[in-house]
């Protein structure tokens, strides 16, 4: 039996998501009455811009003060689509205190607060949700959160930026180099007038914080997460990577260290195999890899970004906290007990794919290879290419630990027949 009183909701933000929230708001009212139990009512919309037109809005519902709008009292639901850490976060802390469950689809502030943000929609008894944060219309935090509570995650290893994505696939297939794929995606809108928190890796390692915390039961905040940018990837790395059977994409990396009492999250640039579901992800799209001892294999496609995907996932997160509102209940919250230590990046094991500029004379490979041998790092392939006294030598390594690679390159740079070290870059998914 339907509810006849509505759900009241706060739609905080009205851009590019926050108007395609409210236009299937209108439009599926029915339907999404249907599925929570209960009538939906936008109850207001908070903008910057009051004057601004909002096809399909009522006017009498903008307001330019989101404090107000929030400290209402009678909302059920707050949208959070403003995105940033202020005022975002006291907005939030203020919709609890005033009885509103939350439906956010900020990255960057559940990155960093996303354990007091959790304590406090417990302290109230309500919920907060944030399917939108993570990889667009992907469905992805629910899985982990509820359809695999009972396995155990080992590996979470992803595509999560579309702009990043487009920009590698662009110089993967068409040889472009990084600025004129970058400028391609600038014109078509893949990528913002200041792409830094897209093609430095901010972005990914904000969602790359929020899939460890969730996948490993453990508290990963953003200063937990290494980052490495995209901007040296050359097409001379991609040239590399063509003659080992891979592509280059740049990666988030959750997992549990191999005697499950520790975690690394990650996000780099790395070569990873034709064969592996990632290497064929075009586009702006995003794609999620997860590895299970139950499950096995997993894979979540999808577009990772728009207004209209991202609305989609902001909307299935409005019907589960409508639902539970409805039932007089709330759905999991934060899931920290594990509470494993997050490793550095020194102690991460993989393998290495390092190109170098050497001196074309005899012994210049027994030398490299002493020093890898030396600081412990096995040398898997090499191959060596050249002439007029100048060469290429571009060594693969088996598995090693990110601080006996850094030791292995600090004493090669100190080779006199060691030009310079031309691009080192992991090698994943195998």
């Amino acid at each position: 039996m339907m509810r006849t009183r509505p759900l009241k909701v706060a739609l905080l933000g009205c851009g590019v998501v926050g108007s395609e929230v409210a236009r299937i708001m209108t439009t599926h009212a029915d339907d999404l009455a249907a599925r929570i139990g209960a009538p939906v009512e936008l109850a207001g919309v908070a903008v910057r811009r009051p004057d601004k037109v909002r096809e399909g809005i009522d006017p009498a519902l903008v307001t330019t003060d989101a404090t107000a709008l929030v400290k209402r009292g009678d909302l059920d639901i707050v949208v959070e689509v403003i995105g940033g850490i202020e005022p975002a976060r006291t907005l939030i802390t203020t919709a609890f205190e005033h009885g509103a469950s939350v439906v956010s689809a900020n990255k960057a502030l559940l990155a960093q607060d996303g354990a007091a943000l959790h304590a406090l929609a417990e302290e109230h008894g309500k919920d907060l949700y944030y399917e939108a944060a993570v990889a667009g219309a992907i469905p992805l935090i629910r899985p982990l959160r509820e359809s695999l509570a009972g396995d155990k995650v080992n590996r979470v290893l992803g595509i999560v930026n579309g702009t990043t994505n487009f920009i590698l696939d662009k110089m993967d297939t068409t040889g472009a180099g990084y600025q004129e794929a970058l400028d391609e995606a600038t014109a078509l809108g893949y990528a913002e007038a200041d792409p830094t928190a897209d093609v430095e890796g901010f972005d990914a390692a904000a969602k790359a914080a929020i899939l460890a915390g969730i996948a490993f039961h453990t508290r990963v905040r953003l200063d937990d997460v290494h980052r490495e940018g995209m901007t040296e990837v050359t097409a001379a790395d991609f040239a590399s990577a063509k003659e080992m059977g891979c592509t280059i994409k740049l990666l988030a990396i959750c997992e549990r260290a191999e005697d499950g009492a520790s975690v690394t999250a990650r996000v780099h640039p790395a070569m990873i195999p034709l064969s592996h579901p990632l290497a064929s992800v075009r586009g702006a799209y995003n794609a999620v890899f997860v590895e299970s001892d139950a499950a096995g294999q997993l894979m979540f496609y999808g577009p990772g970004a728009g207004g209209a995907p991202t609305a989609s996932a902001v909307l299935g997160d409005l019907v589960a906290v409508g639902r539970n509102r409805v039932g007089g209940t709330t759905g999991p919250g934060e899931s920290a007990y594990a509470a494993l230590p997050v490793s550095s990046m020194g102690e991460v094991v993989t393998r290495y794919h390092i190109s170098l500029d050497v001196a074309d004379k005899p012994g210049v490979l027994a030398q490299v290879a002493t020093v890898f041998a030396e600081h412990g790092v096995s040398i898997d392939t090499v191959r060596q290419s050249g002439k007029d006294g100048e060469a290429s030598l571009v060594v693969v390594t088996h598995r090693a630990s990110d601080a006996a690679l850094g030791g292995t390159v600090e004493a090669l740079r100190k080779l006199d027949t060691v030009r310079g070290v031309a691009s080192i870059m992991r090698v994943e998914g195998e």
